[in-house]
């Protein structure tokens, strides 16, 4: 039920507005069927999950599970557990008692000053505030996270006050009961102290607490979400068998099956304003040679594929080579800005610091020699497929034999201009752009063209102080 238009400030007005208590997965349950039923975006922003992660989702909503979403780094997780939010209430009515730890239901508290306070003050006095949805969700990044911060501790300057220990006022409460009636997520489960694990997996179970030997009764209402990276939590000692056994539903994550989708989602994530007093036009064979690069990098045996090859790879590379492009073009004042693959020689500051590589599979090779094997893997790849499309002869047949042609990223785009006065037939059809239209895009495709007849092992070249020179056999 959504939040009433005269919000209640007392538990009488509450009464009398009809507002009706429910547990956190059914109110989740109830207001996921009702969006379910008139067609809304359920997950805006997310792609490529449509027939794989976000069914099972559904699934787990409706059931009422607690989920793990398992997957490697790099493919939402965290931005999907941070969306099922748009599924609570808009705000829920408390019980607004000075010092109360958790945000109590009016209706059924479950501390002992709750308890009081609802026994002993007058219902037109027992004053009511409303808790934001925005407010209702936490999040917890496993390593370093001890007890007394998810579950709890005993207070010392309580006792000092005279609080006796085996009270429920002595104890300082921690993250997951202050989440009462919320969501609760913990990233990378396996990397939790076991005694936590321990005391998550009966708050699964039981939903209660139980803090240095004492227990403590709550019937604790929430919903608590785990993130995993296959590699470790499949490892065997590092998640205990029981708090597996008592997590609902399992979310298995992955990369984009498709190298469309891997774009799509690089450029939206990427933000980037292509337009402004140096617009920017990127062609399509260079976003798919970026995203083929992180396709290369995951599949590639010289990175440590345990870890994954994150969406933020491509993201980063993507804002790399558009503004080395854009960087040309304020340098030398042309328009509009067109990456080419020189660019591409930038990637190692964005690069670098996201692969982790296979120490037995890479140790005769430095990060830059494998981040080069793989950008000439992509760029072979994606350079294969023009040629497919429109044949490698007439391609590649506007450079003669003896010819040299020196590329850089800031070489101004007239320079190609001048080894290519006239635009072959070929290329007007084999690129998204036109060459013909301008010397910047014209540029561009001279490069990817070099760079493929190399990569295919047609052409030699040579590099000296930052440029390269390919000449032609």
């Amino acid at each position: 039920m959504s939040m009433p238009l005269a919000q209640p400030t007392t538990l009488a007005e509450l009464r009398r507005s009809g507002w009706k208590s429910r547990s956190v997965k059914e109110e989740i349950r109830q207001n996921f069927l009702q969006q379910l039923r008139s067609g809304a975006e359920l997950f805006p922003g997310i792609v490529g999950y449509e027939h794989t992660v976000i069914p099972e989702i559904n699934l787990a909503l409706i059931a009422g599970h607690d989920m793990l979403f398992l997957g490697e780094k790099g493919q939402a997780k965290s931005r999907l557990m941070r969306s099922l939010v748009r599924f609570l209430d808009e705000a829920i009515p408390y019980l607004d008692l000075p010092g109360c730890p958790v945000h109590e239901d009016p209706y059924k508290p479950i501390t002992a000053q709750g308890k009081r306070a609802v026994a002993e003050i007058p219902e037109e006095e027992l004053p009511i505030a409303w808790w934001p949805r925005r407010q209702r969700y936490a999040e917890r990044l496993a390593p370093g996270t001890k007890f007394a911060d998810v579950i709890g501790e005993i207070d010392p300057a309580k006792l000092a006050q005279g609080t006796s220990m085996s009270t429920e006022e002595a104890l300082h409460f921690g993250l997951i009961p202050r989440m009462h009636r919320g969501i609760f997520a913990m990233n990378e489960i396996p990397e939790l102290d076991e005694l936590v694990q321990v005391g998550l997996f009966n708050i699964l179970e039981e939903r209660d607490v139980q803090i240095r030997g004492y227990p403590v009764q709550f019937d604790l209402d929430i919903l608590i979400l785990f993130s995993a990276n296959p590699s470790t939590y499949n490892r065997s000692g590092k998640v205990i068998p029981q708090l597996k056994d008592r997590i609902g539903t399992v979310i298995h994550t992955h990369y984009p099956r498709e190298r469309a989708l891997g774009i799509e989602i690089m450029e939206k994530e990427a933000g980037l304003d292509l337009g402004g007093d140096y617009p920017v036009v990127v062609p399509l064979f260079m976003k798919e040679i970026l995203e083929e690069i992180s396709i290369r990098a995951r599949k590639s045996k010289y990175v440590d594929q345990a870890s994954g090859v994150s969406a933020r790879f491509s993201i980063a590379n993507y804002r790399t080579m558009v503004a080395s492009a854009r960087h040309r073009a304020v340098r030398l004042g042309e328009k509009p800005a067109v990456p080419r693959i020189s660019d591409l020689g930038h990637l190692y500051a964005s690069s670098l610091g996201k692969l982790e590589l296979d120490m037995m599979g890479s140790q005769q090779m430095s990060e830059r020699q494998v981040l080069d094997a793989i950008i000439a893997e992509a760029i072979r790849t994606v350079f294969e497929e023009y040629v497919e499309k429109t044949g490698l002869e007439e391609i590649a047949q506007v450079f003669g034999k003896g010819v040299k042609i020196e590329v850089g990223d800031m070489l101004p785009s007239s320079h190609y201009a001048e080894r290519l006065k006239r635009v072959p037939k070929a290329w007007e059809k084999a690129f998204e752009v036109n060459p013909s239209d301008s010397e910047p895009v014209r540029a561009s495709c001279v490069e990817f063209v070099l760079a493929g007849l190399y990569a295919s092992d047609r052409i030699s070249r040579s590099q000296k102080h930052g440029r390269i020179t390919y000449e032609v056999r």
